[in-house]
């Protein structure tokens, strides 16, 4: 079936089965890489290097958010090309998004392997734990120019209905790293430069992976020569800005809460913290599959005015997401010695208790957490960057960084129960928005 009888004339029920549920599992997949990185670390090399790993991974993952960017906003507006009719334009929007996105992985990777030590050291890292980060990071940024293509090109497969294709690339990625973890820590004790090494070389090899079918002329989407403009960066860059602004900010304040934990808990609050991090960003990468995998089938739709399909599509996919995110804060209610146990050696009782109280009180973020992450895919998908990307910074560090003093006073449970309260608060402000905007967006959409 090709991309316009997918996303067009699939009933919206047989759709979101047919896109939404590979795409959350695709996402999950995806994410695995960090979460593995996480558990191969701890239980390898142990707290020290763990707590290296967790105030070296959000700039890194800023790096790589770069590429996001451009991948997420040039998606959004090829998904409408296409439902337009505007092939040869949706080509060159495929086209330029990965050349800004080498551009990007170069750039970054330079910023980041000089930065390092600053980085570290503004982080308020021992040496012990700088050295360990520094070397982490700096791996990382040799390899950006060849890694970040793979965190767009999903995306790109996606939107020519290349769903199973998508998930089944993300699936082999997360079996390399997993193949790749193991031999470069445990069989040549490489140290932390290995388990970034590993890592980068699974998505160097799945990117190549990725790009040959475009190469070849084989999908909807192909390469063309490129032709640049104003107008086409800025619509890139909006559409990508809610997603980036969210991701960038969440990391600035991982950074905050890890200087705080350090100078409160040291490192081994750090080492809870980070094992909260990897619980919660694999429930998150479950809704951003959720509702990334019907972005190109809300993009197309809305390109082509059929704002019934619309309507019925986010129905589902807000469905799905509120299971996901229960579903999830359950799990961590009930079972968080289990998960702090994944990432922490069983001679490590403080940490272990220490991150299952504190999972537990940081599940209660999932219980609204879908409301505001939903609304804000929709807005951004529907051409509303801005209503967007104030949920996605309010979220991320606007709303966290101002209830810091207010939580203060309950030491190390402020710290975990900001995000409960945050997602909450959002979730009021997301309503409010989509409350304000649903028959305007539906309304011009119609004309």
């Amino acid at each position: 079936m090709n991309h316009s009888d997918l996303y067009a004339k699939t009933a919206p029920s047989r759709l979101f089965w047919m896109v939404a549920i590979p795409g959350a599992v695709s996402m999950t997949a995806s994410s695995l890489w960090g979460l593995l990185d996480g558990i191969f670390v701890g239980k390898f090399l142990g707290e020290a290097a763990f707590a290296a790993l967790n105030l070296a991974f959000p700039f890194i993952l800023i790096n790589f958010s770069l590429a996001d960017l451009v991948g997420v906003g040039a998606a959004v507006h090829i998904a409408i090309l296409l439902g337009q009719q505007e092939n040869q334009e949706a080509n060159n929007h495929f086209t330029c998004a990965c050349l800004m996105i080498v551009i990007a992985g170069v750039t970054g990777g330079i910023a980041l392997f000089l930065g390092a030590p600053l980085l570290m050291q503004l982080a308020g890292a021992d040496k012990q734990l700088a050295d360990l980060a520094i070397v982490y990071m700096r791996v990382y940024a040799i390899a950006s120019p060849f890694t970040t293509m793979v965190f767009a090109v999903d995306n790109f497969l996606r939107i020519c209905g290349k769903i199973k294709g998508s998930m089944a690339l993300n699936i082999i990625m997360s079996i390399l790293i997993l193949g790749l973890e193991f031999f470069c820590l445990s069989v040549l004790k490489m140290g932390i430069a290995g388990s970034a090494f590993a890592v980068s070389c699974g998505m160097f090899l799945c990117t190549i992976i990725a790009l040959y079918p475009f190469a070849r002329k084989k999908l909807a989407l192909r390469f063309c020569r490129p032709h640049f403009s104003a107008k086409m960066i800025r619509r890139i860059i909006s559409a990508g800005c809610p997603n980036f602004l969210s991701n960038v900010a969440s990391r600035l304040t991982a950074i905050l809460f890890n200087f705080l934990l350090l100078k409160t808990g040291g490192s081994l609050a750090v080492s809870a913290y980070g094992i909260l991090m990897y619980a919660g960003e694999t429930i998150q990468q479950l809704l951003y599959g959720a509702c990334d995998g019907m972005q190109p089938a809300i993009g197309y739709n809305w390109g082509a005015s059929h704002t019934a399909r619309i309507r019925s599509l986010i129905k589902w996919c807000t469905s799905a997401c509120a299971v996901i995110s229960i579903g999830g804060m359950t799990l961590m209610l009930v079972f968080p010695d289990m998960i702090a146990s994944l990432f922490a050696q069983a001679h490590e009782t403080e940490l272990l208790a220490l991150s299952a109280r504190a999972l537990q009180i940081y599940s209660l973020t999932f219980l609204t957490r879908w409301i505001g992450f939903t609304i804000q895919s929709f807005l951004v998908t529907l051409e509303r960057p801005l209503p967007a990307t104030i949920l996605s910074l309010a979220n991320a560090l606007i709303l966290p960084v101002a209830l810091l003093p207010v939580l203060w006073p309950f030491h190390l449970d402020g710290l975990w129960l900001n995000a409960p309260i945050t997602s909450a608060l959002v979730a009021a402000l997301a309503l409010i928005f989509y409350t304000r905007l649903r028959k305007n967006v539906f309304a011009a959409n119609n004309k």
